[in-house]
């Protein structure tokens, strides 16, 4: 005999569940695992619908999806509940804005890096592009909006404040066409304005590198460390006495910048240009990128001076000539992150940098995984979550990386049975 559970008396349901007069957040998540185990269709569909995107499905769009999860055709139920702008503007924003600056804030304002991967998202680009593409999303022309600045967000702003639908009005471009970067140096989001003033300004672009390991292979440089890795690539500004012991670099500093610091070198020619005095958060500020023949007035190479500083640290560290990278940690206990095999593990230039990254299994594990946490509003747990982790793996793969397919697999997982 069905269950039935009245939406007007919680309290009631409460009571029932619970003898003691104190409700615990344990016990209200028992109410609810209980609720989710016993949805019918219907229920199934609410909940599948306010998980990817945030609002209650129209009545017709609800009898859609209910008759397609009667049917079994429960994938087709979520792509239907993906037609929703919200899914876009909402879902997806919330979703990938964190990754964009240092802070993780999901407040910050929609940017090209976001919207590259909204677009991305929706086109069913395959998603290993986010870190290799020539790809750029922007608003369409018929929009009555400022035009993209390669020194200024107000394109995107305005996106934003006028509540443009992003489901219709983005549109692909290349960045080669709208920023003026060679097809080379483009390297998907990494190569963003966005993520330029977030990850390249100031520094030693090796931000670049651990935020794009946290935000996309799902492990900050704590989780890739490794002593074992030859130190023959390290820059000069890593001492190798900290605070005069040694002992300091050979445990600790050495497991992180022994892999680091020969990949991060393909952001060798790449800075973020403003004016500090007049602009010291780079507000205004543009992606800058050497190109050949186009020499640094301090390195005298292509390589931009910020990989140069700090040199008096360790003067017999390696000195930066190009952008040529080598992935030490395809052996190792790095190796378990799963390098294809049929890239040659090293290269010049972010693009083919990136194009290693977003090829492991390590990124594909990473993908479904935020996807999971994002639409089951939990991490997975037990070994029912874990086998559907590796069944949306799977999945993703066989889709041609479309990421739209994780959501829809992560949002029937979750509509409860």
């Amino acid at each position: 005999m069905k269950t039935v559970v009245s939406k007007k008396e919680p309290h009631r349901l409460i009571s029932r569940w619970l003898p003691c007069k104190i409700v615990t957040l344990a016990a209200v998540a028992a109410m609810f695992t209980h609720l989710t185990a016993i949805a019918g269709p219907t229920e199934q569909a609410k909940r599948m619908h306010d998980r990817l995107t945030g609002v209650p499905a129209d009545a017709t769009t609800l009898e859609q999806m209910q008759n397609l999860i009667e049917q079994g055709d429960n994938i087709e139920a979520a792509y239907i509940a993906m037609d929703n702008p919200a899914f876009y503007n909402v879902t997806l924003k919330n979703w990938v804005t964190p990754w964009t600056n240092e802070e993780a804030d999901i407040f910050a304002p929609l940017n090209d890096y976001t919207a590259t991967v909204i677009g991305m998202a929706r086109d069913d680009v395959d998603f290993r592009l986010v870190l290799s593409g020539n790809i750029l999303y922007v608003g369409d022309n018929a929009l009555n909006i400022p035009a993209y600045g390669v020194d200024n967000n107000e394109h995107y702003q305005a996106l934003e404040d006028q509540e443009i639908d992003l489901s219709q009005a983005l549109v692909a471009t290349t960045q080669t066409a709208v920023t003026g970067l060679p097809e080379t140096a483009t390297a998907g989001v990494m190569t963003t304005r966005a993520a330029a003033k977030s990850f390249f300004k100031d520094g030693t672009n090796r931000a670049m590198f651990r935020f794009t390991l946290m935000n996309h292979l799902c492990t900050d440089l704590e989780g890739v460390k490794d002593t074992s890795r030859a130190p023959d690539r390290i820059r000069q500004d890593v001492s190798r006495s900290p605070g005069g012991d040694s002992r300091i670099f050979l445990n600790s500093c050495i497991g992180c910048h022994s892999g680091m610091d020969p990949l991060a070198q393909a952001f060798a020619y790449y800075e973020y240009s403003y004016n500090s005095d007049a602009d010291p958060d780079g507000l205004s500020g543009r992606l800058s990128y050497n190109m050949a023949g186009q020499n640094d007035a301090i390195t005298g190479s292509r390589v931009t001076a910020k990989h140069q500083i700090n040199s008096n640290n360790f003067p017999y560290g390696y000195v930066i000539q190009n952008d040529q990278w080598d992935n030490y940690w395809r052996a190792g206990i790095n190796k378990n992150l799963g390098w294809d095999e049929n890239l040659p593990g090293s290269g010049s230039g972010a693009k083919t940098m990136g194009q290693e990254l977003a090829h492991s299994e390590q990124f594909a594990q990473c993908q479904v995984k935020k996807v999971f946490k994002n639409v089951c509003l939990r991490s997975p747990q037990d070994g029912d979550d874990w086998t559907q982790v590796d069944s949306m793996v799977g999945n993703f793969k066989n889709s041609g990386y479309q990421i739209k397919r994780v959501f829809a697999d992560a949002a029937n997982y979750c509509k409860g049975s």
